[in-house]
């Protein structure tokens, strides 16, 4: 594969320089956005071009910029920060996954007046352990209402740790045609992740004595153990809106008429395997189905349809209120292989489960720079009868002297029928058997952000019932009473002439430490030296950044992971933290091209040993990364 990535860096290092050229992306990539989460509104982005800190190539690190990992990129993982863990109970499968995934609610759509293309390519560590990344994404417009694109993504992580190679493959489709009455959107997602799994090294006493692909983990080569997801969706939008009006340049809705009608049909299937070629090594307490072979299998689906009807009055920018309103069919079903009578005779068990649902909108607009919006679903028959959630925004634009101040504020009320995988689970080596209640959440949260200042801060706050967990043996667990959790984001870059600090800090505090654990502090810090190099005589511009960034954590019972299961849970005998992970980058950016060079966990082995944000799970060490990125507009 890395060879493959080289031609590809050298098949396209001459299309590059010949595109050298004033960067337009302004002018050329009218907009990009993405859809809320009822698929009724156009939410909008920037274009993600930025050059500052480049060296941070991982895409997870965009979704959240703190997480837990066995030590291996492309492994599933979790978020430190409380409130970006999605807890969505048909997300229950892939929801450590993720942040790599396309799912319909993380696509984006472009409106571009010539086409986008976007190639990125990573690579770090020797050959026999390295980790490559390579990402393209490319849009164009038919016309001006009609776009078609497509992302792919791979990830291939060897590790540097014997049987811990990761690799994902994901790949995302997407159409839109945006009329003045007539709005349609297509997606089709593939997601593929296998990872092997070695169970955590057998002591950390051994990484001071060897070298990481000598120290001994407890599923090896005998195990050959593996963990495999397979993820896909299809969804089609389609809004009818008479008396519509779009801007003929931007493509943004200008005029929109007083009812809408829409259609949403999804349809998302996903798939968990796990496979060990020796189950009785001791590795796990029980063996309930093949004691010479594992081949663990469950998955999922989950067919979607609703029709909905919206109303507004008002005009777009100024006053407009509204509301809407619809009804949404569910269609789940559920397959895992249980064990049967004998250990050789599994059974498999399949389960179909139906459920109608309310779901509205109410919104009121004032002007361009306030606004409240609120929305819900109920579902008031089947499986998930009984179950409501409801989600309210304000928002506020402050102008002050240097920029705008924007206040958010939101708020979530939820009673959710646990995962059906927390009730019943079928393997080799687990099976369980529940009936736990719903799940009541209730969640405040504000930010204030200031990009002229480069100043954001961001509170959180849950009081959560009947909280749902994997408990300290593996097993699902729901804690009777209130579990109430809170947290502090500050982000803040000082710029003193070319020096620039770049910082963000979160503080996170849980009512019960047995229950959820957190780090009480967890921070990010860069300080660089930047510089814009300009050749007069080619009129030339070359922007470099130069210096050191870390990440630590304060001590804390960070989650065990269990193979077999794919799961993270409490522990309660090991402690992580208070240990500094320090890179050393150099970025530069010439008009489209941007590269960076770095020495990632420059200190392993000089500040001692404890450098795993998962118990037995030592991160990698020190290696030497280089990634460029290429945006064309042909």
């Amino acid at each position: 594969m890395r060879l493959l990535f080289a031609h590809i860096v050298l098949l396209f290092i001459p299309v590059s320089l010949l595109a050298l050229e004033d960067d337009t992306t302004a002018t050329r990539i009218t907009r990009q956005w993405t859809l809320s989460s009822d698929f009724t509104t156009e939410i909008a982005l920037p274009l993600d071009t930025a050059f500052s800190l480049c060296n941070r190539y991982r895409v997870t690190d965009k979704y959240s910029p703190f997480n837990a990992y066995p030590g291996n990129y492309g492994q599933p993982q979790y978020q430190i920060n409380f409130f970006d863990r999605d807890w969505k109970p048909d997300r229950f499968l892939f929801s450590y996954y993720l942040p790599f995934m396309y799912t319909p609610s993380r696509t984006l759509f472009i409106n571009t007046q010539v086409p986008f293309t976007e190639i990125a390519w990573t690579n770090g560590g020797a050959r026999q352990k390295s980790e490559q990344t390579f990402r393209v994404r490319h849009s164009q417009n038919v016309n001006r209402r009609l776009n078609f694109g497509l992302i792919f993504d791979i990830v291939s992580a060897r590790g540097q740790y014997d049987n811990q190679k990761a690799v994902d493959k994901t790949f995302l489709f997407h159409t839109s045609y945006n009329g003045d009455q007539y709005t349609s959107y297509f997606t089709a997602g593939i997601n593929n992740h296998e990872t092997e799994e070695n169970g955590g090294i057998v002591g950390e006493e051994f990484l001071g004595e060897y070298e990481p692909e000598d120290v001994p983990v407890k599923l090896n080569e005998v195990n050959n153990a593996e963990s495999r997801l397979k993820n896909r969706h299809i969804m089609l939008v389609q809004r009818y809106s008479p008396g519509g009006k779009r801007d003929t340049l931007t493509g943004e809705m200008t005029r929109t008429g007083p009812v809408s009608f829409s259609y949403i049909g999804s349809y998302e299937w996903s798939k968990r395997r796990y496979f060990d070629d020796y189950p009785v090594s001791g590795f796990y307490d029980t063996v309930l189905i093949s004691r010479t072979s594992t081949e663990d299998s469950l998955s999922q689906g989950l067919l979607s349809n609703t029709l909905r009807i919206d109303l507004a009055a008002g005009r777009e920018g100024r006053f407009r209120i509204g509301t809407g309103a619809g009804v949404r069919s569910e269609l789940r079903n559920f397959m895992q292989v249980v064990p049967g009578d004998t250990l050789t005779r599994p059974d498999t068990v399949t389960s179909k489960q139906s459920s109608l649902v309310l779901t509205g909108k109410v919104f009121n607009n004032i002007g361009d720079k306030f606004g409240w919006m609120a929305t819900g679903d109920l579902w008031f028959q089947g499986y998930r009868a009984g179950d409501f959630t409801v989600d309210g925004r304000i928002y506020k634009d402050f102008k002050v002297t240097k920029g705008t101040i924007t206040w958010d504020a939101t708020a979530n009320i939820s009673s959710i029928t646990p995962s059906f995988w927390y009730n019943r689970w079928g393997s080799n080596n687990f099976v369980w058997q529940n009936d736990f209640g719903r799940e009541f959440r209730t969640t405040l949260g504000s930010s204030i952000v200031w990009p002229e200042r480069r100043t954001a801060i961001r509170f959180n706050y849950a009081i959560i019932d009947n909280f749902m967990y994997m408990g300290s043996d593996t097993l699902p667990a729901q804690h009777q009473g209130a579990l109430s959790v809170e947290s502090l984001t500050l982000s803040k870059e000082f710029v003193f002439w070319k020096i620039h600090w770049d910082n963000t800090a979160l503080l996170q505090q849980s009512s019960s430490n047995d229950v959820l654990s957190l780090p009480i502090a967890t921070g990010r810090t860069a300080l660089f030296f930047e510089h814009l190099f300009q050749f007069r005589s080619t009129g030339g511009e070359l922007n470099v950044q130069l210096g050191a960034e870390a990440m630590a954590h304060t001590l804390y019972n960070a989650m065990d992971y269990v193979p077999a299961t794919g799961r993270y849970f409490n522990q309660t005998t090991a402690e992580t933290g208070n240990y500094p992970f320090v890179n050393i980058f150099l970025n530069f950016k010439v008009k489209r091209t941007r590269v960076f060079l770095m020495f990632d966990h420059v200190n392993s082995g000089s500040t001692g040993y404890d450098y795993n944000l998962i118990p037995g799970y030592p991160l990698n060490v020190r290696m030497f990364r280089y990634g460029i990125t290429w945006t064309f507009y042909d």
